[in-house]
């Protein structure tokens, strides 16, 4: 389940993975991330929390699904924040960074422990 933590009248997304993912959390995710698009946004600054995210409670299908989306609207992608507590996310992020090679276009993705939401927060934009 996924719940959004904060609304933000800007570009910013911030949202909390709660136990399992679905196919409908998928679809909620692409529903609010299209609306800041609509809105006239040329990229969406994204906040993930995932403390609390139980894979085995999670969909494959919208695991893949996501996979796809996300690869479809790459360009639409701005800053993106993993907040949880995962030694190997931590270690995964940069190696994804040199991957897709986001920081060219000024866009970096970025590991928060919880304990630094704050930062996360503002690291997306979603301070007002």
């Amino acid at each position: 389940m996924i719940e959004q933590l904060k609304t933000s009248a800007n570009n910013s997304l911030a949202l909390e993975v709660i136990d399992g993912f679905t196919e409908n959390d998928e679809k909620l995710f692409q529903k609010l991330f299209d609306e800041k698009i609509k809105r006239g946004y040329d990229h969406v600054n994204v906040l993930v929390k995932l403390d609390e995210f139980k894979i085995g409670h999670s969909s494959v299908k919208a695991f893949m699904e996501d996979g796809i989306w996300t690869l479809r609207n790459f360009k639409k992608l701005g800053h993106f924040a993993i907040v949880a507590h995962s030694k190997i996310l931590k270690a995964l992020i940069p190696i994804d960074n040199l991957f897709f090679e986001r920081a060219r276009e000024g866009r970096y993705e970025r590991y928060f422990d919880v304990s630094q939401m704050d930062e996360a927060m503002k690291f997306v934009n979603m301070h007002e």
